[in-house]
């Protein structure tokens, strides 16, 4: 009789344990375990670049006048300009401009486009300076003639300074951001008959995509 009353009681002792073993388990359950995270998709760079600016032009040409005057300047060619390229590495791209003294003039108005190949070198993350090498189609109309002072293709050289907002992320080809440029270029040397000759100072901004 004693070991049949002894069963129930036993029974009850291991329910209990049973239930509070299945409750801690519960509460302590998760408490290890970290939250799973998304992974984390780098946006690639794409080593191309935009800018826009404007452009202070300088042409001169022999002039054949009735006066002495020799030659003919004029120093207030302004205009805008735009610039597209792409950096193979930090050392290297190439770039087409197109630029066109269309705002101000005294008597004459220069178009420029052209492809170059841009060497450039960090002298920090922040600056870039870079060369122009390059070939291109130019056209020098004169205000007060009907035919152009000038058009042709050939080459032009130039160079300049960029300098990266967005400083640390990158060089060339790792760019990403804003920056500014100042730069020139030498357009006409001697050109045509007449001699032509003009070069632009450029400055402005460029995004890195």
């Amino acid at each position: 009789m004693q070991l049949t009353k002894g069963k129930p009681m036993i029974r009850k002792i291991f329910t209990g344990l049973a239930a509070a073993t299945v409750m801690t388990m519960t509460a302590h359950a998760g408490k290890n375990v970290e939250p799973a995270q998304s992974p984390v998709i780098p946006v690639p760079i794409i080593p191309l670049y935009i800018g826009v600016g404007g452009v202070m032009g300088m042409v001169s040409n022999d002039c054949p006048c009735a006066d002495d005057e020799k030659r003919k300047y004029d120093t207030t060619n302004f205009g805008s300009l735009l610039r597209v390229g792409y950096d193979f590495n930090p050392y290297f791209g190439i770039e087409v401009r197109f630029l066109r003294s269309q705002l101000s003039k005294q008597y004459a108005t220069t178009t420029h486009y052209g492809i170059y190949a841009k060497p450039q070198y960090h002298v920090s993350d922040a600056v870039n300076i870079y060369g122009l090498i390059g070939y291109g189609h130019t056209k020098v109309d004169c205000k007060d003639k009907k035919d152009p002072l000038y058009e042709g293709n050939g080459w032009s050289f130039g160079g300049g300074v960029e300098y990266d907002f967005a400083a640390g992320d990158g060089q060339g080809d790792a760019e990403d951001g804003w920056g500014a440029f100042i730069d020139y270029q030498n357009i006409l040397r001697d050109a045509g008959n007449l001699t032509v000759r003009s070069n632009v100072i450029s400055a402005g901004v460029t995004y890195d995509f």
